[in-house]
């Protein structure tokens, strides 16, 4: 056995076993009305806010509600989603609401105007704060809310640190010590939303051309990347990997799991933020009245005290615990802390660093897309390059040029709007691939370039294209 199947042993000696099924959601087979819900939520989240809704809506219009929840993917998913169906149905796609996903992707589909606003009642709106710690809880033109919020950090297990006698994270940039290198999880951020604020915060806190440095040097560490942001601390916990990039209620839910002498959380001091977990109702939704009443549910104390209240306490979730922040300042000091889950109130915490929201809402994709083609797609080779360094004790001297980005942060925000032009990002997206592998030392990078132009819009129609002459041939031949 190696010296990492022998870590991985001595911390799973530590977890008990457990079996968990799908708890599925309250039953309303023969609702009057219905609502139409896409979200990146687990089952937990739709489970308590299904049943919740149903006494909510029948005290304020007697009447049933079946809620649909749509499953598409994570947030980055989502969004492609919801984009491509309004470009054939620009009126309109039989979707009523979109729940959770961090508060970017709302400001984009606001931009491209396809929420609806919705100004709730002023008993509603007067208990929301317009902001905390300097970004907007909600939109001012009512299209999209937060519905609670989320801080994000760094998850490491405790006993893989004791034993592998690696240090206590306090920064992001302890990440990129090289006396971590395999020990570090991470997420896709093109996959999931709450990946890729994380990645976003580095390159405000840091700037751009550090930022760089840090991201590339914590990916040259990383073991891998995962599908889910939820993934990352799971990851840990089973100690696959000692530190992990991770929102703050998956490091909770671990932390539950296991206990806190196993599990720990930091939030790096000055260089992190919390921002809302946003909800909306999309343009031309087919049940707008439902839609409205379950904004004002979630909105509401009864929806607010299911985030952070224990399951079976008064007014708090029936099955499951969501470890999430309300967004009523006034119930951190009215619930019975014998009663909530979560004790840290987000509205006494200050920092100094504020966050430009719409700076990382303009740049998200092209951020997402330099980081897939840089440090992800391009991971083997660059983890070779890395490991070469540490051998020659070169890694200083190194950083500044794996780290080097082809466009200057001023570039990365004028792309947003040519972005959406599928040819001229797989062109670029190519180029960039070919540059990692001439930054890293090796050819492996063109499969990376050859992907994208592959599974993007244009490469599918241009696989499409092979195939049918492909099957014409052989029909002829």
């Amino acid at each position: 056995m190696n010296r990492r199947s022998v870590i991985l042993s001595l911390v799973r000696c530590f977890l008990l076993a457990g079996v968990f099924l799908p708890a599925g959601v309250p039953d309303a087979a023969s609702a009057q009305d219905r609502l139409v819900i896409v979200s990146p939520h687990w089952e937990g989240i739709r489970y308590e806010f299904t049943r919740g809704f149903d006494a909510f809506y029948r005290a304020e219009t007697g009447r049933t509600a079946e809620i649909e929840w749509m499953d598409v993917g994570g947030t980055s998913e989502i969004i492609r989603f919801i984009k491509s169906e309004y470009t054939g149905r620009p009126e309109g796609i039989g979707i009523d609401m979109m729940f959770g996903g961090g508060s970017d992707p709302f400001m984009e589909l606001s931009r491209l105007d396809l929420l609806a606003p919705y100004r709730l009642p002023e008993v509603l709106l007067s208990r929301l704060p317009a902001e905390v710690g300097g970004y907007p809880v909600y939109d001012s033109e009512y299209r999209w809310y937060g519905a609670t919020m989320a801080g994000f950090g760094i998850v490491y297990n405790k006993r893989v640190a004791q034993l592998v006698q690696l240090p206590v994270p306090e920064t992001w940039e302890d990440l990129t010590d090289p006396r971590l290198y395999s020990w570090v999880g991470a997420a896709d951020p093109r996959k999931s939303g709450s990946a890729h604020v994380p990645f976003e915060i580095i390159l405000q806190v840091y700037g751009w051309e550090r930022g760089w440095q840090i991201i590339t040097a914590l990916g040259a560490n990383a073991r891998g990347f995962a599908g889910t942001g939820s993934q990352v601390p799971k990851d840990v916990t089973s100690g696959e990997v000692a530190y992990g990039m991770a929102i703050d209620f998956y490091a909770w839910a671990q932390i539950n799991a296991v206990g806190p002498d196993m599990i720990g959380y930091t939030m790096p001091d000055n260089l992190t933020i919390l921002n809302p977990d946003g909800i909306s109702i999309l343009k031309g939704a087919p049940n707008m009245a439902v839609a409205q009443s379950f904004l004002r549910y979630i909105l509401s104390e009864a929806g607010q005290r299911l985030w952070m209240q224990k399951p079976g306490t008064p007014g708090g979730p029936e099955r499951f615990q969501l470890n999430r922040f309300t967004v009523l300042p006034d119930l951190y000091g009215r619930i019975d802390p014998a009663h909530t889950s979560v004790t840290f109130n987000p509205f006494t915490w200050r920092s100094s660093f504020v966050y430009d929201a719409g700076k990382g809402a303009a740049r998200r994709h092209i951020v997402d897309d330099m980081i897939g083609v840089f440090v992800i797609d391009a991971h083997a080779a660059l983890q070779r390059r890395w490991r070469r360094a540490m051998e020659e004790g070169d890694l200083e001297r190194l950083l500044p040029a794996l780290g080097s980005m082809p466009i200057t942060e001023e570039e990365s925000l004028a792309l947003g709007d040519r972005w959406r032009d599928q040819a001229y990002r797989n062109r670029t997206l190519l180029a960039w691939s070919r540059l990692a592998a001439e930054k890293y030392g090796s050819g492996a990078s063109g499969w990376a370039g050859a992907r994208y132009m592959l599974f993007s819009g244009s490469g599918l129609v241009l696989a499409g294209m092979v195939l049918y002459l492909w099957r014409l041939k052989r029909r002829s031949g």
